[in-house]
This record gives C-alpha cells, sequence and structure tokens, in this order.
C-alpha cells in the first residue's frame, strides 16, 4: 500500500510537469511555436539552444546511473537510467539533421552561444549527477518527457499546417520523434518513483524539475 507521503511527492512532481507546461502556454515565444506561428528564425533559434542541452542528456543520464552503480543506490533505477542514456544516445543528431534543412551547417549551430538558461540548464543538472544526489536527474527528465507528451505533436502537425517555414516538413524530427514516445516513457519512470521513500532524494527530485521549469521558457528567442 502506497503512504500519504509516496503520494503527496508524486503528486507534487506532477504539479511542476503541469505548471511548465502552463508558464510555456503563456509565453509569446512558446506559443508561437505550439501553434505552428513561429518563424524560421525563431524555430532555429530554439532548435540550436536545445541541441546545446540535448548533447548532454546522454553523458548526465550515464554518470548519474555509474555513479549510483558505484555508491551501491537504487539497482533498479541505476539501471534505468543507464538505459534512458542508451535511448537518448543521438537525439543530438536529430536536432542537427533538422537545422541541416534548415539552411544551418553543424558548424554554424556549434558556432551558436548557448543562452543563460541552457548554461544555468547544464550547469545545474552537472552538480545533481556528479556531486548531489544523483536521482535528482530523473526530476529534470520527467518534467521534459511530460512536456513532450503534452505539447510535441500537436506543434509538429501546426508548423507543417502552416508551412510558415521552409522545408518545415524535414525539420521536425525531435519534435516528433519525443512526442511519438516520451508518453510511455513518463508512466514507465512515475511508477519506478513511486519506490523511491527517502525525503531527501524526493526533495531533491522536485527541485530539479522546479528547475527546469524555471529555465525552459528561457530556451525561446524573444522578440
Amino acid at each position: 500500500m502506497r503512504t500519504q507521503n509516496e503520494n503527496d511527492w508524486v503528486a507534487a512532481l506532477e504539479q511542476e510537469a503541469r505548471g511548465l507546461v502552463r508558464v510555456l502556454d503563456e509565453n509569446p515565444a512558446a506559443r508561437r511555436l505550439f501553434e505552428g506561428r513561429i518563424d524560421s528564425e525563431g524555430y532555429a533559434h530554439y532548435l540550436a539552444q536545445t541541441y546545446h542541452y540535448v548533447r548532454w542528456t546522454t553523458p548526465l543520464l550515464e554518470g548519474a546511473g555509474l555513479r549510483m552503480r558505484r555508491l551501491g543506490l537504487h539497482p533498479a533505477l541505476a539501471e534505468l537510467l543507464l538505459s534512458k542514456s542508451d535511448e537518448e544516445h543521438g537525439h543530438e543528431r536529430w536536432l542537427l539533421a533538422d537545422l541541416k534543412n534548415l539552411g544551418w551547417s553543424a558548424e554554424r549551430v556549434e558556432a551558436t552561444e548557448c543562452c543563460a538558461a541552457v548554461k544555468a540548464y547544464v550547469g545545474w543538472n552537472q552538480y545533481t549527477t556528479r556531486a548531489g544526489v544523483p536521482t535528482a536527474f530523473l526530476g529534470t527528465a520527467y518534467v521534459l518527457e511530460s512536456l513532450s507528451v503534452q505539447r510535441a505533436g500537436a506543434t509538429v502537425e501546426r508548423l507543417i499546417a502552416a508551412e510558415r517555414i521552409p522545408n518545415i516538413r524535414k525539420a521536425v524530427t525531435f519534435l516528433r520523434g519525443h512526442g511519438d514516445v516520451d508518453g510511455d516513457h513518463v508512466e514507465q519512470l512515475a511508477e519506478v518513483l513511486r519506490a523511491l521513500e527517502d525525503p531527501e532524494e524526493q526533495a531533491a527530485l522536485i527541485l530539479s524539475a522546479r528547475t527546469t521549469r524555471v529555465l525552459y521558457p528561457g530556451f525561446f528567442r524573444e522578440r
């Protein structure tokens, strides 16, 4: 039987995920993307900034999983992190392919400076995986995968229908890929996380989820 504490903390994690969707729906730049009204420059900026944080996803997941394994913490969760590391491997190449179809070379993407929000996101998750509570990155993953479930698939459909961006049909690989699979990932992750009973770990996951909610709107180009 689940304790009240288990229900409370998972509900708090879900609240952060819903909060991110709500904040983005109220953000003009994010709303333009979700509604298919974003222009080519704004979309390319979003993809480039996404590339700069997604390239870290596999090493962060792997680092957290290996550290948990070394510490003897939650073997099942450690293996989940390592499995997710394999699943996410190469997703940054989807972004490079999408940007190439928008006319951006890989060199141009690499030369694009990370915005402050992406730098903070990467730095925070590097800290938690290397020196903080290693399970915390799953709070980040939960929020981002929930966002994909809620918005990625519909966003692809609207971008294609609007036809505001040249070659858009060949530039939605990343969004389509995450919209297709993240629904199952969120359900599986929530089920596994309910087994966590340590209040410190629960608080660390919620804090990482909240940090992602606060930082993610900054990934968009305002105008």
